[in-house]
């Protein structure tokens, strides 16, 4: 089965699609090892493991279609749901980014209305681009896709400039464009969760549960109960790592070793293994290499 498709199953079947960021080709592996029905990929994670720098618009789509492709390699058979941005340019551009991602493995991607070049959803200063403009980018995304279940994911941003009426019309119009999940980003209450849920009664719904960030966070329980149907994790795992980084770091300025650290590390074996190390030794053994 296509990862296109298994997507599609997922979405249309009773339960809740959780889908854990990943910023690289490791925290990918840890996700579908983990058992996880679906990863993705975070546009903020890669930003930071790629340049080190903020999600504010400076990676190119080349650079996150091949770390797309990376992450598609590893986690084989489980869909990849990854962030492609404003699509980079108008949609004519979106056309180009539709047909990269699918080539790449990807199984849906979520395109926004954001003016290029974007911020990441929770940050002050964002801008959308006229909604009419962002509904020929939806179009342009439908047509371009070869695999007729690539799922597209249509993302506003409208809520922390126009407000949350302005939001709610933009989703609806892209629904009505094409998109097959509507991604209403950063509503800032139970009472916004919930209006966005009652008014699109009939479309998968996205939930981007971001630490720090301006959505409550809710129980995976009650998120479902709300109506959505696929949430995302972008930052968990980043954050979780750079703590653990931080603090090894901090023990190593105190003129320590990694020894008083070791009970929160994993083992040189315990790594190898997750890494896929003993399916490689196989492969050494069935082929003859190093005999």
């Amino acid at each position: 089965m296509r990862v296109t498709t298994r997507l599609r199953e997922l979405l249309a079947g009773p339960d809740l699609v959780v889908a854990p960021g990943a910023y690289d080709a490791l925290s990918a592996r840890l996700i579908a090892r983990a058992g996880f029905p679906a990863v993705y990929m975070t546009g903020f994670g890669t930003a930071a493991s790629v340049l080190g720098q903020p999600d504010v618009g400076l990676l190119t789509m080349s650079e996150m279609v091949s770390r797309a492709a990376a992450l598609a390699a590893v986690v084989g058979d489980l869909p990849l749901i990854a962030d492609a941005d404003t699509g980079y340019g108008n949609p004519i551009n979106v056309r180009r980014t539709i047909r990269e991602y699918e080539r790449a493995g990807v199984a849906a991607v979520h395109i926004e209305d954001q003016v290029w070049p974007k911020k990441c959803g929770h940050m002050e200063g964002k801008q959308v681009i006229p909604l009419n403009e962002m509904v020929q980018k939806i179009h342009a995304a439908v047509d371009a896709r070869q695999d007729p279940d690539f799922v597209i994911i249509a993302r506003t941003d409208a809520n922390a400039v126009h407000g949350f009426e302005d939001a709610l019309q933009r989703g609806q119009a892209y629904h009505e464009a094409g998109a097959d999940v509507v991604f209403i980003e950063a509503p800032r209450s139970i009472a916004e969760l919930k209006a966005i849920a009652q008014t699109f009664p009939n479309a998968p719904l996205l939930f981007n549960w971001a630490e720090s960030g301006k959505t409550p966070l809710l129980t995976l329980n009650e998120i479902q109960t709300l109506g959505y149907k696929l949430v995302i994790f972008p930052v968990s795992m980043l954050f979780a790592a750079t703590y653990a980084m931080l603090s090894l770091l901090d023990v190593l300025k105190q003129g320590q070793t990694p020894t008083p650290f070791a009970e929160h590390m994993v083992t040189f074996s315990q790594f190898t293994d997750q890494i896929g190390l003993p399916e490689i030794q196989a492969l050494e053994r069935r082929y003859g290499v190093n005999e």
